[in-house]
């Protein structure tokens, strides 16, 4: 979706030509419901895929699943709120969310109450309150930052900035997945919002040396870069996660081994009930219940980008926001992928709605209400007309 998307400004009443219709009373409900299949489809498979290492850890079975549903719990309740806002108050809170945001990453990397686990200075703890991980919502208020400077050309450069210090903050936390994410959706929303595609090229050109002499200041960064490109010089088996996570998916075959029946979660595969746990999904539900996940997710994205699209030309903000964090979720889900089937190497990056992670799991389902939003006030607008 490049510049040439949004200068399109359909004015008509008839069905856009090539699109997919559908009576546009039931894409809200659609919607709402892809993402209700996708969060308890989630939960359940977070439940099979951790009560094992729960149980390891000397806590409860369900655990892992109770602290993702006080996540969607707290999700549920700002959604309700978040479908019903205005194009106008969702701008007014650009900044001081962008700046919120950024306040939290700065605390994160240069204070006490900045937690490292697994080698990366991902979570923020103060006091009593559960651990948070700050970069999760700077990508959404990002995403709200560039939309709120959609149709004004001039000014896109200063989310750009924003961008540029985000991950700046978030390559200090040694975040490089997340890192990387912030600058897929500031790269797209530069895109949508009309920037020529060559300027973009001309910056991603800038920025790839400090990228390359970051990736490879460090030694176990060339170690994992050079076992996943080299796997028979992987003395040290640093690849050993992918390596059985497609074991597990080769098990699983066509149907799988049965809900709760998988073994590789039961201390063969590590992190099974955060980022492989796809792996573990294609284990107990095989191809069938692969296939069925990407059909929710294609239906995802195909909803949000649908949003994006009937609001050019009525609302810029709405669309950009809708495009922006369909291609937030999206991106996540394909990077995800690609590494539990050995085709990235892997980055620490969360399966949306599936993965463990009350942080990841609270934004993704805002990222949600706000395409409900979009897509409630495309719905009012057209029957209006």
């Amino acid at each position: 979706m490049g510049s040439g998307y949004q200068n399109f400004d359909y004015q008509g009443s008839d069905p856009m030509p090539g699109s997919i219709e559908q009576p546009k009373s039931k894409s809200t409900v659609t919607f709402l419901i892809v993402t209700l299949l996708l969060t308890i489809f989630g939960l359940v498979q977070l439940y099979s895929a951790s009560y094992n290492e729960a149980l390891l850890n000397g806590v409860p079975h369900y655990y892992y699943v109770v602290r993702q549903l006080q996540f969607v719990g707290l999700a549920a309740i700002g959604s309700v709120i978040i479908v019903f806002l205005p194009s106008k108050v969702l701008k007014a809170f650009a900044w001081p969310l962008a700046l919120a945001a950024l306040a939290l990453l700065l605390l994160t990397v240069f204070t006490p109450y900045g937690q490292e686990k697994f080698g990366s200075r991902r979570w923020l703890q103060i006091g009593p309150l559960p651990a948070l991980q700050p970069s999760e919502f700077a990508k959404l208020a990002l995403i709200l930052l560039f939309a709120s400077y959609q149709g004004k050309p001039k000014k896109i450069l200063l989310p750009a900035a924003v961008a540029l210090l985000y991950a700046a903050l978030v390559f200090l936390q040694r975040d490089y997945s997340t890192m990387l994410l912030i600058v897929v959706i500031a790269f797209s929303m530069l895109l949508y919002s009309g920037v020529r595609l060559a300027k973009v090229v001309l910056l991603l050109l800038f920025l790839i040396p400090p990228l390359f002499a970051a990736l490879f200041s460090q030694a176990y960064r060339i170690r994992r870069v050079a076992s996943f490109f080299f796997p028979s010089l992987d003395p040290s088996g640093m690849n050993y996660q992918v390596n059985v996570s497609l074991k597990a998916i080769a098990k699983g075959r066509l149907f799988g081994a049965g809900l709760g029946k998988g073994t590789y979660k039961l201390g063969i595969l590590p992190e099974v009930h955060s980022d492989f746990i796809i792996a573990s999904v294609a284990e107990e539900l095989g191809f069938v219940g692969i296939l069925f996940i990407l059909l929710l997710f294609f239906l995802y994205a195909l909803l949000g980008y649908n949003g994006a699209k009937r609001m050019i030309g009525r609302d810029p903000l709405l669309s950009a926001l809708s495009y922006g964090v369909t291609t937030m979720v999206l991106s996540q889900a394909i990077l995800n992928l690609a590494v539990i089937t050995a085709l990235a190497p892997p980055t620490g990056i969360p399966m949306p709605f599936f993965s463990q992670g009350g942080t990841n799991m609270f934004v993704v389902l805002i990222a949600s209400a706000l395409i409900l939003n979009v897509l409630r006030h495309a719905n009012r607008k057209e029957e209006a007309r």
